[in-house]
């Protein structure tokens, strides 16, 4: 591995200048978007000017008028299309409420069947093929050995107990005891 690190100094230029760069990018970018506002506000809005006579100005409030009527009637339009559009989703929502509660999924309860019965389920009854698996194994007759007889018979615990007291004293300690 034959890294090679920077050095300290080295590394603080470098990031000297990737912020200097980016300042500079920073600053072009809000000069342009000054500019295009500039330009869109010379575009849409011209220059005021401001009538001499009376009757100059009357006209001048008309259109103004005219203009903001133009533009309430559009906002009216425009808002009432929003608030249909709203309520058309309420309503949507309200519907999807209503289908959810009609189709309530009912608990499902086990059921035991076999795999020939599942495949006919599924398949109907065109379902030939024998899912029986255990038909190919052989049968096998379990042995019970005299040891598990031994275990399971214990019998009485007295008679238990006089059978291992050949262990070193075993008997005397219960007999102690008791």
């Amino acid at each position: 591995m034959s890294e090679k690190r920077m050095s300290s100094s080295k590394k603080h230029s470098l990031k000297g200048m990737m912020l200097q760069v980016a300042k500079e990018l920073l600053e072009a970018e809000e000069t342009e978007k000054k500019e295009e506002r500039k330009r869109y506000m010379e575009e849409h809005c011209p220059t005021l000017s401001y009538p001499s006579s009376k009757q100059e100005l009357q006209e001048f409030c008309k259109e103004l008028h005219a203009k903001i009527e133009a533009v309430d009637e559009e906002r009216y339009i425009l808002e009432h299309k929003a608030i249909m559009v709203v309520n058309e989703v309420k309503d949507l929502n309200i519907k999807i409420v209503d289908l959810k509660g009609k189709f309530k999924k009912p608990p499902l309860k086990k059921v035991r069947m076999s795999a020939d019965a599942m495949l006919q389920a599924l398949l109907g009854s065109k379902h030939k093929v024998s899912m029986d698996l255990r038909a190919n194994l052989k049968q096998v007759k379990k042995e019970v050995k005299e040891e598990d007889k031994e275990l399971r018979d214990v019998g009485d615990w007295r008679k238990n107990i006089e059978d291992k007291a050949g262990m070193g004293g075993r008997k005397k300690m219960f007999e102690t005891e008791a």
